[in-house]
């Protein structure tokens, strides 16, 4: 990479790891905070409080992602941050649950995720578009576990209040680093591989396997959620201050992020994607189970949190990885977008039904839904097909016709390896899905070359 590819990737993966901060520190201490708002008795509007910004942000990114094609992505990632910084400052001072909530779903209509993406492919060569774009997922990963910690360590100084203005203030900020830090792109142009296309939704929603996988992070972030609406109250039962949380999270946490890299290794080099996944979908319901069960030990909901937590991270880790092998490549970016919009409207439904049980059945009535939802989604998930050992690799192209770039496609995908061939003339970029063992690079690069 280039040291402007290199500058890019860096401020854009920071970018979103601050929006993405904002969104997860107040999880593990806002149902605590919530109750004690006006309004906040009722455990229905603590759970859209908390996932209200699911909503919002499931309904706005892809267009949001479409309106930065047509204006800029930088004009559209400031007037995110901006409203999402509106949304923090409206939470910060909000006395009841209900502005609370207003701020919550203003927060998640500063929906840049999409604008992010596009213009990290405007900025980096297709052949280190995938480091960038890991760069991006690994901060969220790091992010997600920094706040988790972080939280109730804040909670302490600043309050919750405190927390909500310092995001908004954080995302201010992030501004400056759009403006000094990440560059201007050359041209902004539509790239397949990351962005959505209108006319390739049915075809995603369409392809059973996709949909297996959408549902599979639905569920994720459903039960992520819940578990939030409810752990932070055990933990207290068990006699854990709210500002002392961090000390479970924070080994917890540090635990679940090293056990997680072995089956990832092997699902990704060995081919095992499916037993894999359908493990950590088992040993998430395992943990739910344990967390019912054990909720009056606090060594015992430590460890079903780490059970719970490094299921998370590996079915975090291996779900875009299955979009990604499974996609047709021209509707790649559609099905990426597609599975990210379920994703938020998931965390939206997990908190709003997690509150609902709470209000009008009980708090164990939240293990009960995390666990008949595990049951589903393992249910599901054993039917999906076992997966190709394979990759997605992207080429620059040379100016050509398109004539010229169906000639190339064709060439392409008689070369040994090569289970797929995507080449878009316009965009000066060849996709190919290709084989793990047996793919020869040289003769692709050779071939492109000549």
């Amino acid at each position: 990479m280039t040291a402007t590819e290199k500058r890019a990737s860096f401020g854009l993966a920071g970018i979103y790891g601050l929006r993405m901060l904002g969104l997860f520190i107040i999880l593990p201490i806002f149902a605590l905070y919530a109750e004690k708002l006006p309004g906040g008795s009722s455990h229905l509007l603590m759970g859209i409080a908390l996932g209200a910004y699911g909503l919002t942000q499931a309904v706005l990114q892809i267009p949001a992602g479409w309106m930065s094609d047509r204006y800029g992505r930088k004009p559209i990632i400031y007037a995110g941050l901006v409203i999402f910084a509106i949304g923090s400052f409206i939470a910060a001072f909000a006395d009841n649950i209900y502005w609370v909530i207003a701020g919550r779903a203003i927060q998640g209509a500063g929906a840049i995720n999409a604008a992010v993406m596009a213009l990290t492919a405007d900025l980096t060569r297709e052949e280190h578009r995938t480091k960038a774009m890991a760069m991006i997922g690994m901060t969220i990963g790091i992010t997600f576990s920094i706040s988790l910690i972080l939280s109730p360590l804040l909670n302490g100084v600043l309050g919750v209040q405190g927390i909500f203005a310092m995001t908004g203030v954080l995302a201010l900020l992030a501004m400056a680093i759009v403006r000094f830090v990440i560059p201007n792109p050359a041209i902004t142009r539509f790239h397949s591989d990351t962005e959505a296309r209108g006319s390739k939704f049915a075809e995603v929603l369409k392809n059973p396997e996709l949909r297996r996988l959408d549902f599979g992070i639905f569920s994720l972030h459903a039960i992520l959620m819940s578990v939030f609406m409810q752990v932070p109250f055990v933990l207290q039962n068990d006699g854990l201050e709210a500002s002392a949380h961090w000390k479970v999270y924070l080994p917890v946490m540090l635990i679940a992020f090293v056990l997680m890299v072995p089956p990832i290794i092997i699902a990704e080099t060995k081919g095992k994607l499916k037993p894999v996944f359908i493990a950590a979908v088992a040993l998430a319901m395992a943990a739910q189970l344990m967390l019912m069960l054990m909720q009056d030990s606090l060594w015992g909901v430590a460890a079903a949190l780490l059970l719970f937590f490094t299921a998370f991270n590996v079915l975090e880790a291996t779900l875009p990885s299955m979009i990604s092998k499974i996609a047709p490549l021209a509707a790649k970016g559609t099905a990426m977008g597609v599975y990210s919009s379920v994703q938020f409207l998931g965390a939206f439904f997990g908190a709003a039904v997690g509150g609902a049980l709470m209000q009008y059945v009980g708090h164990n009535a939240i293990f009960f839904f995390a666990i008949a939802l595990l049951l589903v989604w393992l249910i599901v998930v054993s039917g999906m097909q076992p997966l190709a050992v394979v990759r997605t690799k992207l080429y620059h192209l040379n100016e050509m016709s398109d004539s010229e770039g169906a000639a190339l496609e064709l060439q392409l995908a008689q070369l040994q390896g090569v289970r797929e061939v995507l080449v878009v003339a316009a965009e000066g970029m060849a996709c190919l899905k290709v084989e793990m063992q047996g793919f020869d690079e040289e003769a692709v690069e050779r071939l492109i070359a000549a």
